[in-house]
């Protein structure tokens, strides 16, 4: 298994590719598909789903794009149904002055084990960031993308529409920081780091 993170969009989201030799799983394509498809066919790789940590405009560029492209489903969480064809809910009015809308997804995500293709990975949902945020384990590969909740040193805003600060420390305290230390986090945003390092250093929730 193999994952490869680039920035994708206006605010230079992390974009994932997850993949093994054959099936692949596109994670919050922001922009940039073009980047994402020539990086797929350098692979040979056959993606199988797109699937998003939460529905903000800055995750959400390149989905129509890419599911057109490949003709694969995107999967989100139930509480952001609405959010990928609404401007207002996604923010995409508010913080680009013009709309970014994808049709709905075609699967909702409910936490626990799914299987893609070949892969498996663990869908866990930690909410606070936004209602519908959730976070995919890796548990072969000892790690987590984790959004726009947790980051190197940070963690996800909660003063957009339906952001919580009691919430998003209870996603990470009793969600992602019971992940084993040794495991990498992969956030929507910035560097990777580790549940060690997070516990230890992050400033804002440290264990």
């Amino acid at each position: 298994m193999k994952i490869t993170g680039m920035e994708a969009g206006p605010l230079g989201t992390n974009c994932y590719i997850v993949h093994n030799n054959t099936d692949g799983l596109i994670v919050d394509p922001g922009g940039n598909p073009e980047e994402i498809i020539n990086y797929l066919a350098k692979e040979k790789v056959n993606p199988r789903a797109i699937l998003l940590t939460h529905a903000h405009f800055d995750h959400i560029g390149g989905v129509d794009a890419l599911r057109s492209y490949y003709n694969v489903d995107v999967y989100l969480h139930v509480n952001e149904a609405e959010w990928l064809e609404n401007p207002e809910y996604n923010g995409s009015t508010s913080f680009m002055g013009s709309a970014i809308a994808t049709k709905r997804a075609e699967h909702n995500l409910d936490q626990g084990r799914m299987d893609i293709g070949t892969i498996t990975f663990e869908v866990i949902h930690t909410p606070g960031h936004s209602p519908g945020s959730v976070s995919f384990i890796f548990n072969d590969r000892q790690f987590v993308i984790s959004g726009d909740v947790l980051f190197n040193q940070g963690i996800g805003r909660t003063d957009l529409p339906g952001g919580d600060m009691n919430v998003l420390e209870q996603s990470i305290r009793d969600s992602l920081y019971q992940l084993p230390e040794s495991f990498t986090v992969y956030p929507g945003h910035g560097p990777a780091t580790t549940i060690g390092d997070e516990k230890k250093h992050n400033p804002f929730f440290r264990v």
